[in-house]
């Protein structure tokens, strides 16, 4: 080739056509002056919004609906660009901007590259966002938008660094930022390292999705640069972050250590161990994420695999015409339909053959547990409203229970300050009241635990803030959050507690409660790790 510099063009013409298209699929519409924007300033910089808030919403895995999209467009107009939009003209807005600009109404969306090395034309097949069907509250079902490849593209490409280099970059930033003891500056860089494993997570299952509609539309070449690009990165990263973790754990024993109470601390100094746990906690998360890209790289190459060795195969498979093969002799032969079943057999399975394995009379047998369901639903055929009652009555049980055990924990984490769950076996080993509350079955005691380290820290002036700011539908099920600013505000006893955090303890011994009942009448032995639980209240000036 004569001009070098003109390998791998239609790469770069990808990237210009993200941008054209986007250009194109805007322009000369009359609904943005209709909405009052009328510069492609203000145009582009609502699509990008837009096209931000879907990548949120792809990295934290959450729906992310029509309605959703209508809602953020419909504050950051009234918080910055102030156009004079009711909610349904916001909402349209959003429609036009996922349907038109982003989805180019349905339609396949090309742009055009020229291939120097071939010598010719090259159609480049460009997707923004693509979507699934979603349950909402396990009924309503709705269509849930998310980011493709190619939308991931664009908005890093605003950042002119690759997800890889920008990765490696990330965790320098905040290593530097970590041995300055800037904490807040290093809780963002870890976040912002945490948001960068999920995209490459999301790349792998959109890579997963394409094999799945179409193997052949997946090229070897795919797989190579996915596999090369993240192994490089986990491989060096993943040791380092682990060591990160280790370093992070001993400053906040240290300063855990150099004082008796931890609120006697300074407030920078107590803010800095807070940032030091936090940036605890997303270290564990990114460790976690990268084993989470390895499983997936491995499910990537079997399923590729698999999905190859069905193509070849089905090469090998002749194909007819039904017409030709079926109509046409039928009308021929009206007769021969008197064999159709032997035509139709390969579409229907093989009756099972029917085989009792004699080693099962020896087995072990198991009480088979009926299901809540299978208790209940005999009920409807006869009387709907008493079956109903008796639903709500069992549901409200049960909330009381998550209640209860939640209430134990807090009231014993706002006495001591800080308390251990293996201080609260000893607690309740001689009390049954406070056995019963704080274990009142193996599910609810696990449920609660895994949402308050999940959670990791409850700032209950945040969820004072979101309750009075925000109309949510009572929820019918085990709220965390909900149920706690509740409890905090019936029992005014406790303190003024400002933050609950929970977090868990990989170094120490695990905690064994035995006889925990199981739901089902009979009892079990629960192993779990070391949890803190810690509390922390307003001074008495408010401070």
């Amino acid at each position: 080739m004569r001009y070098d510099f003109l390998k791998a063009f239609p790469k770069r013409m990808k990237t210009v056509g993200l941008h054209a298209l986007l250009f194109a699929n805007s322009s000369q519409k009359s609904l943005w002056k209709e909405c009052g924007f009328e510069t492609l300033a203000e145009q582009m910089n609502m699509i990008f919004a837009v096209l931000l808030y879907i990548m949120e919403q792809s990295l934290k895995e959450e729906a992310c609906t029509m309605d959703d999209i209508a809602v953020f467009a419909d504050a950051v107009n009234a918080e910055h660009f102030r156009k004079d939009m009711s909610f349904d003209e916001c909402r349209a807005l959003a429609d036009f901007i996922v349907n038109v600009v982003l989805s180019n109404e349905g339609r396949a969306m090309y742009f055009t590259g020229y291939d120097f090395e071939q010598g010719a034309f090259e159609q480049l097949h460009i997707s923004y966002v693509a979507n699934r069907i979603v349950y909402i509250d396990r009924e309503v079902r709705r269509t849930s938008y998310h980011l493709t490849d190619d939308g991931y593209n664009l908005l890093l490409g605003t950042l002119e660094v690759e997800s890889n280099l920008k990765l490696t970059i990330q965790e320098l930033i905040f290593q530097m930022h970590l041995e300055k003891q800037s904490y807040d500056k290093a809780l963002d860089d870890i976040k912002n390292v945490f948001n960068l494993m999920q995209i490459q997570l999301q790349k792998i299952r959109e890579a997963m999705l394409r094999i799945r509609r179409n193997v052949l539309d997946y090229r070897v070449g795919d797989y190579e640069r996915l596999l090369r690009d993240d192994m490089a990165t986990i491989d060096e990263t993943k040791e380092k972050f682990r060591r990160y973790r280790d370093l992070v754990q001993s400053r906040v024993r240290e300063m855990e250590a150099g004082q008796v109470d931890v609120r006697s601390l300074l407030p920078e100094d107590e803010e800095k161990l807070r940032h030091l746990r936090e940036i605890e906690r997303y270290l564990s998360r990114v460790i976690d994420e990268h084993q989470r890209i390895l499983g997936s790289h491995f499910d990537l190459k079997a399923l590729y695999t698999s999905e190859l060795e069905k193509m070849a195969e089905m090469s090998l498979v002749r194909r007819f015409s039904l017409r030709t093969e079926l109509f046409d002799k039928a009308l021929k032969n009206p007769a021969a339909l008197g064999r159709l079943d032997a035509f139709l057999a390969p579409l229907f399975n093989r009756a099972p053959a029917k085989i009792f394995n004699l080693r099962k009379i020896t087995e072990e047998q198991r009480m088979r547990q009926a299901s809540e369901e299978e208790m209940t639903t005999e009920d409807m055929d006869f009387d709907e409203t008493a079956w109903r009652e008796e639903q709500e009555r069992l549901q409200q049980e049960k909330l009381a229970k998550y209640e209860v055990c939640l209430a134990f924990l807090l009231e014993t984490a706002a006495e001591r300050g800080t308390v251990r769950l293996s201080a609260l076996r000893e607690a309740v080993q001689a009390d049954e009241a406070k056995r019963a509350a704080l274990l009142p079955d193996v599910r609810i005691f696990k449920e609660v635990m895994v949402e308050l380290l999940k959670t990791a820290v409850i700032d209950v002036e945040a969820l004072r803030e979101e309750k009075a700011s925000y109309i949510r539908e009572e929820a019918k099920g085990f709220c965390l959050g909900a149920m706690a600013l509740d409890l905090l505000a019936e029992h005014r006893a406790w303190g003024r507690i400002r933050e609950v955090e929970a977090r868990k303890l990989y170094e120490e011994a695990p905690v064994v409660f035995h006889g925990v009942p199981d739901g089902a009448g009979g009892e079990c032995v629960v192993r779990c790790s070391e949890v803190v639980l810690r509390v922390r209240k307003e001074k008495e000036d408010g401070v």
